[in-house]
């Protein structure tokens, strides 16, 4: 702490603050640029000058917001809150803020609170998680539950989702669906399951994977309404209540606009309502563009996925139940091979991420344009590489090996629980097996494993029992450093905060495409494979483990153990 003190010295700031005038960035950012040093050091250095104690989001959830005196949409604007401390009946308003050095920052909150401030001072990044946690909190479910006054839900789209455009909202049920949808987008949400009760309707996200419940809403007239509101949204027949539907919409939210699609489904209660998120800037925004890098695989997963990919012809084949990421991966491949000198064709339903340079067919079923036809009018079109967004059936499956077998690099998906179930699947459905094993250059398969918070992470030791279920022992994992996250403010109290992928990758030889078209046991193939350097999904999650990165109980839920 002396090394990082004798960095961020008088003569330091003062130059600091000559270059933030020069460039108009924070005194803070310039800082950080001057000594090289991690945001929260120079936060700490800084604090230890103006003799002032930093505070983080887990102790700032402990503390309760004075939003009397600060508002939140103020606060939001201000990137700053106003805390309240009670310690032995002593109460005192903390300020907490991230640049010290803005003055006109403190007077203006001294004026406002119109109250003695002690400050705090925490990372703008430790405020925003902070602040995004109270406005969930704060919805105002229950001042629409009192507001009796059920208005008509306007307009076909959302135009825009802001917190002004939220606490605006006249009817009670606009009001819900508003601040649904733009808290969700906020949080990074997968999926919104809106779920009818005896009573009224409780809201779920599905984050990183996994549902979590938001909030319960009393009253099934208004559980009525949302419903409603929905469907006009996505332009559906609100009188039609005994059969699902399914539509979509569009909203513009963080500058850029984001499609949802609306799956509306009858139950005994009323209708249920799950809207999926299909936010196609987040991931490049969120790495910097779609790639297998961005993806979290390992290196050698991603020389052999590399390899596959980069073939003159075959197929290629990514397994996984719904929302394991095989399309994603599909498309980080399409991104990197796409080089300008090859025709690159897809089919999908629906085309989740726009490619620039790739010409990109949506599946429409009412009008007739299925994956099998599709697929044959795509043949027709010159193609080099395809990418068949998933094979349901025995003619997509039939046209995609043929087009494998004629010259064509063949991309596409199916689900199945494994690498090996992928050959029972298309046997299944009637592809002969040696056409298949034939045209296959490799199959992969994946899922996507929580990662522990960097924020609250600390070591931990799991019991024997732990180690046991997991079917392993402590000298198996004595080199192993276990890591658990505790809860805080970033993760919304889960512990975890991100995902990564992990597979397992099969690659064709002769041997396995011999025991395959005999339809020996899959304990033979298995073998084969593993002689081949195939390594199971369970053994791949394990390495996150060894590492840190996850935890023994986050690998169980999503793979099978060895």
């Amino acid at each position: 702490m002396n090394d990082v003190l004798g960095l961020v010295d008088q003569e330091t700031m003062r130059l600091a603050r000559a270059s933030a005038l020069k460039s108009g960035r924070p005194i803070m950012a310039e800082l950080e640029a001057m000594t090289q040093m991690v945001p929260r050091d120079v936060l700490r250095a800084v604090a230890a000058k103006f003799f002032c104690r930093v505070i983080e989001t887990a102790e700032m959830l402990d503390l309760k917001p004075a939003f009397n005196l600060l508002p939140l949409a103020r606060a939001q604007q201000r990137g700053c809150v106003i805390l309240r401390d009670v310690h032995e009946g002593i109460e005192k308003a903390l300020a907490v803020i991230s640049d010290p050095f803005d003055a006109d920052l403190q007077v203006w909150l001294e004026s406002v609170a119109n109250t003695r401030l002690e400050y705090r001072l925490a990372l703008i990044s430790d405020i925003q998680a902070y602040l995004s946690r109270q406005e969930e909190s704060i919805r105002a479910i229950d001042s629409m539950i009192s507001d009796g006054s059920l208005g008509q839900a306007e307009g076909k789209t959302l135009e825009s989702l802001t917190y002004a455009s939220v606490s605006d909202a006249a009817s009670p049920a606009v009001k819900l669906v508003n601040s649904t949808l733009y808290d969700a987008l906020k949080q990074g949400v997968s999926d919104i399951h809106l779920e009818s009760t005896p009573t009224g309707m409780v809201s779920k996200y599905r984050i990183d994977g996994v549902l979590d419940l938001v909030a319960t809403i009393s009253g099934s007239a208004l559980a009525e309404q949302v419903i409603s509101r929905i469907k006009v949204l996505a332009e559906l027949d609100i009188a039609e209540r005994r059969v699902p539907q399914d539509g979509s919409f569009r909203v513009e939210a963080m500058g850029r606009e984001i499609d949802l699609r609306v799956s509306i489904m009858p139950s005994i209660h009323g209708e249920d309502a799950v809207i999926r998120i299909l936010d196609k800037q987040a991931m490049v925004e969120e790495h910097g563009g779609l790639t297998l890098d961005a993806a979290g695989f390992d290196q050698h997963t991603l020389n052999v996925l590399r390899r596959l990919v980069q073939e003159p012809y075959g197929m290629v084949l990514v397994t996984g139940p719904t929302g394991s990421g095989k399309t994603t991966t599909l498309y980080a491949a399409l991104t990197e091979i796409n080089l300008g000198r090859d025709k690159i064709i897809t089919i999908e339903d629906p085309v989740e991420y726009q490619l620039p340079g790739i010409l990109q067919i949506p599946v429409n079923d009412k009008k007739g344009l299925t994956f099998a036809r599709g697929l044959r009018s795509i043949l027709r079109h010159d193609p080099d590489k395809i990418m068949v967004g998933e094979i349901r059936d025995k003619e997509t499956a039939e046209i995609a090996v043929q087009s494998a077998l004629t010259g064509h690099l063949v991309l596409t998906t199916v689900h199945a629980n494994n690498v090996y179930d992928v050959f029972g699947r298309f046997h299944h459905i009637g592809v002969d097996l040696y056409s298949f094993v034939s045209a296959l250059n490799g199959v992969i398969a994946q899922r996507l494993v929580r990662l522990n918070c960097s924020h609250c992470a600390v070591p931990y030791r799991p019991t024997d029992e732990e180690l046991a279920d997991a079917s392993l022992n402590p000298e198996m994992v004595k080199d192993y450093q276990f890591m658990k996250g505790r809860g805080c403010g970033d993760c919304r109290g889960s512990g975890y905060r991100g995902r990564k992928a992990v597979a397992e990758v099969l690659t064709m030889n002769p041997e396995l495409a011999e025991l395959i078209v005999e339809r020996r046991s899959v304990r033979q193939i298995m073998e084969a494979a593993r002689r081949n350097g195939t390594r199971s999904l369970y053994e791949d999650a394990l390495t996150l483990v060894a590492k840190g990165k996850t935890t023994l109980e986050e690998v169980r839920r999503v793979t099978l153990a060895a």
